[in-house]
């Protein structure tokens, strides 16, 4: 069982910066892929970005060139360093978590671009 606990959601202005940060379980270890997802009302939640633990990246063309993931395989925590936010990156963000064959995910955290 891994448990996720995301931070730093919130609000910001668009063009503005936002950092989310993913601590999974102390007691889990080498964690394959993690990353971020997200889910706005009555969509389908999408991918954002994930890194592999030998660090492979994949991102939604959306957010590339603005969005940086990136992970501390020594706590097994994932970043996501979100630049040149826009309000349509307005959503509800999940962590996500694949181990053992399992998939994993946190609550949520709420990421609102608005002026």
């Amino acid at each position: 069982q891994v448990q996720l606990v995301e931070s730093g959601g919130g609000l910001v202005q668009p063009g503005g910066s936002l950092r989310l940060s993913c601590a999974a379980s102390a007691t889990v270890f080498n964690i394959n892929t993690m990353g971020w997802y997200r889910q706005t009302p009555g969509k389908q939640r999408e991918l954002v970005a994930t890194m592999t633990r030998g660090g492979n990246t994949n991102y939604a063309d959306s957010v590339k060139g603005r969005f940086i993931v990136s992970r501390d395989n020594g706590k097994s925590t994932v970043y996501l360093q979100m630049s040149s936010l826009k309000p349509e990156d307005t959503a509800v963000y999940y962590c996500n978590a694949n181990y053992l064959g399992g998939d994993y995910w946190g609550k949520g955290t709420l990421v609102t671009v608005s002026s």
